[in-house]
């Protein structure tokens, strides 16, 4: 392969989610796309799954690279990656060199932008609902980046979900809410599950009720557009069932604890970000 529009390097389940999508909505082709992973049964895999090149060889990805490359690898490694690629920009003729997107937790800006000195860089913050298309992705751009490279990380990412940009600061902020957010709500659904057990229902009833009745809801407050106070005031009959219930978990503490747990995940990322 002489040159890929789009360069992924790193082969694992957050890439592999973009790269079937980015695929299956024809945003590029599979011979646009060259893919690098040190695995030899996962490079088998993508390229007969998805029709991509492979390859063990990161220097090639980035200097075969037009568009974008990202860095889809965990950030212990990022130093290892780096001193693999050497100063694959000099000789560079290129009027714009391609668009590096990180979606490596904890690795700032800064951090990148020194590693590959005047690259565009774009840090993504993406969830793990983005493995089925229904991700959030938060998107901050360095300096380096121009509109039409923002609005092309954008794209990429869109084709796993939503996609809002904030500034760098409110990226820790983002990890707590939408990175560690399915970790709550799983623990809610468990939960719900545990409290239609513990009321008589089958395990396996309970667990459909509880998973479809927060799927349900968060549909219906996306496609309402209602807040969640007006949905809650409309199922809180007087006297009724719903609103005893609410009041067990306002007594527990229950909405408390969540901003608390978001702000302690928010600290511990400020924490893995400066260690």
């Amino acid at each position: 392969m002489a040159t890929a529009k789009l360069g992924l390097i790193g082969g694992g389940v957050m890439g592999e989610a973009l790269l079937s999508r980015l695929v299956q909505q024809k945003v590029y082709q599979p011979s646009e796309i060259l893919v690098s992973d040190p695995q030899q049964q996962r490079r088998d895999f993508l390229a007969q799954e998805y029709g991509v090149e492979v390859t063990t060889d990161n220097h090639l990805v980035v200097t075969s690279t037009t568009e974008a490359f990202l860095l889809a690898v965990k950030p212990q490694i990022f130093d290892s990656v780096v001193s693999q690629l050497g100063d694959w920009q000099v000789g560079s003729h290129a009027k714009t060199l391609p668009l590096l997107i990180s979606i490596m937790a904890g690795v700032g800006l800064q951090k990148l932008e020194a590693a590959f000195p005047g690259q565009p860089v774009v840090r993504v913050m993406p969830n793990a609902p983005a493995t089925v298309g229904a991700g959030m992705s938060a998107i901050a751009a360095g300096k380096n980046v121009q509109p039409e490279q923002k609005q092309l990380a954008t794209r990429i990412f869109e084709s796993v979900g939503q996609v809002v940009e904030v500034p760098e600061t409110l990226m820790d902020a983002v990890t707590a809410v939408s990175g560690s957010g399915p970790g709550y709500i799983t623990i809610f659904i468990e939960s719900l599950t545990d409290g239609g057990v513990c009321a008589g229902l089958p395990r396996a009833i309970a667990y459909k009720l509880a998973l479809q009745t927060v799927l349900g809801t968060a549909v219906l407050l996306q496609e309402s557009g209602i807040h969640p106070a007006q949905l809650k005031d409309r199922v809180t009959s007087p006297g009724g069932t719903t609103i005893t219930g609410i009041a067990e978990l306002e007594s527990a503490g229950f909405r408390s604890a969540i901003i608390e747990a978001v702000l302690a995940a928010k600290e511990r990322s400020q924490e893995l970000g400066n260690s």
